[in-house]
């Protein structure tokens, strides 16, 4: 009888977990990356004082700013900068040193899950060597021939359990479209294969 409570109570305590913590990993995380933006970029602390004289922290501010920032440029862009000034933008940009290829590769990255030409969105199976072994990517590149490399392709491979990846160009014959959406396939990669197939 006591075996049996035993493991009951740890059969429950299990199940709990399973439904507990990835809840609870998602909404640290959440929580955690909104209050370090909102705690950043909250300028509340410059302009008001409480009775004492201290700096008065106003929550969510900060993530307000953000919000009403980008929305701010997003209008501007849209309407008022057109296309010449937009590359004259880039241009000036590209001319800066270091800060050119950080900023070029952040927008890069963003644009490809965000912007209007979606770059993760093309999931493929990739046989690696002759044993057999394959792994998940995306498809990011179809034409290589500007570096001379007929017939390749460049694939991401995204790490498990990050937000880190590898890049790799492959023979496009190894190179076969996997029957799921982009969405799916990231979800089997960063998870490490233990979800995305359902």
């Amino acid at each position: 009888m006591k075996n049996k409570t035993l493991r009951l109570f740890f059969n429950y305590l299990i199940k709990g977990a399973i439904v507990v913590v990835p809840l609870a990993g998602a909404l640290f995380l959440i929580v955690w990356i909104v209050a370090s933006i909102d705690s950043a970029l909250n300028l509340s602390s410059w302009f008001w004082e409480d009775e004492l004289g201290r700096p008065l922290y106003v929550p969510g501010l900060g993530i307000l700013t953000v919000i009403i920032g980008l929305v701010i440029v997003g209008m501007i862009f849209t309407n008022v900068v057109t296309a010449p000034i937009y590359n004259w933008f880039n241009d000036l940009i590209n001319r800066i040193p270091l800060f050119n290829t950080l900023y070029s590769s952040i927008k890069d990255f963003t644009e490809a899950f965000v912007g209007d030409a979606k770059k993760f969105n093309e999931p493929v199976l990739v046989e690696v060597n002759e044993t057999g072994l394959k792994k998940v990517g995306f498809l990011t590149q179809h034409d290589l021939t500007a570096l001379g490399l007929q017939g390749e392709v460049v694939v991401y491979f995204p790490y498990s359990y990050s937000f880190a990846g590898q890049v790799v160009i492959v023979k496009s014959e190894r190179v076969k479209p996997l029957q799921m959406s982009a969405t799916d396939a990231m979800k089997l990669v960063v998870s490490g294969g233990v979800s995305g197939l359902e």
